[in-house]
């Protein structure tokens, strides 16, 4: 998980099968298929045998903690009609009102689908947004087919983000620089980045949240570089990962230690430290196209 300014920030992300023409360092001679529609996530382990990242750390924030979203629907409160209201790939509500995910008991994550009134001059993908009441009650100012999206809870704005088209079973984004992402029964597009090369906006960082790579604030203070320990995804400096103590040389800390980034094939890890290897971020022929050659330093076994 990861240490998020917004009480709306999730922390449990489905892996979608992704489909994006993003590219993060130079890549492989034959780009790799996409990986199987199954329960492994990236944000939990490291390829290969040399070890995991540490198991879902709980998210944090300046205003709290946080635990990790439920990966199913919940019943409403009031015994409604269910878990879906409404379906946010056909929106299929009446004129005038859209499918949008909220808090049905009222918490802090999104648990079921509700038709909601669209704003008279909704705000399109990608600008600013607003919410109405918290980040979770469905209510905002996105056009159809969005919601607002990385709140900040003490000013109620965020950005819209699109839902992903296609189906559940075969989730897709339209925009080649989004992947589909995000909570696992509310799947969004939203922006890629690259770990090696940090392309994020200042002050953010590229950290890796499920299958893929998000920009994240950068929570790491003072602390962060190769060695520092470390309990959440960007709890690290831009360009280092958060991963398992184990498989960071010399680690001081219980739950994990901050590591670079790194392309596969080069000397970046071995010459921080004779110890560390780059070792592939993904298994072999489940990487995103462009990200072949992601890595991240380690230790040698």
């Amino acid at each position: 998980m990861m240490r998020a300014p917004s009480t709306a920030w999730p922390s449990s992300y489905a892996p979608f099968v992704l489909m994006a023409v993003v590219a993060c360092g130079p890549s492989a001679p034959i780009a790799a298929p996409a990986g199987d529609d199954d329960d492994e996530m990236q944000s939990e382990g490291s390829s290969g045998s040399t070890g995991t990242v540490p198991d879902e750390p709980e998210a944090s924030s300046s205003s709290g903690s946080e635990e990790e979203p439920p990966s199913s629907f919940i019943e409403a409160p009031d015994g409604g009609n269910g878990f879906f209201e409404c379906d946010l790939y056909l929106q299929d509500c009446p004129s005038g009102n859209k499918c949008n995910p909220w808090a049905a008991d009222g918490g802090t994550y999104w648990n079921a689908t509700r038709c909601v009134p669209i704003a008279d001059d909704p705000d399109g993908a990608g600008e600013p947004c607003t919410v109405d009441g918290s980040a979770t009650s469905g209510l905002d100012s996105c056009g159809l087919g969005a919601m607002c999206w990385e709140v900040d809870a003490e000013t109620n704005t965020g950005v819209c983000r699109e839902f992903c088209e296609g189906g559940f079973d075969n989730p897709v984004c339209a925009d080649p620089e989004t992947l589909c992402g995000g909570p696992r029964d509310f799947p969004l597009c939203l922006p890629v980045c690259c770990p090696v090369e940090q392309d994020c906006p200042e002050g953010q960082g590229c950290y890796p949240v499920s299958y893929t790579f998000e920009c994240a604030p950068d929570a790491s203070g003072e602390i962060g570089t190769l060695g520092d320990p470390c309990e959440y995804i960007n709890a690290c400096d831009t360009g280092y990962a958060c991963m398992g103590s184990s498989m960071v040389p010399d680690c001081g800390g219980t739950i994990g230690c901050c590591t670079p980034f790194c392309l596969v094939g080069t000397t970046t890890c071995s010459d921080l430290d004779p110890r560390m290897e780059c070792s592939p971020w993904y298994e072999e022929d489940r990487a995103p196209h462009g990200y072949e050659l992601t890595g991240v330093c380690v230790l040698t076994e």
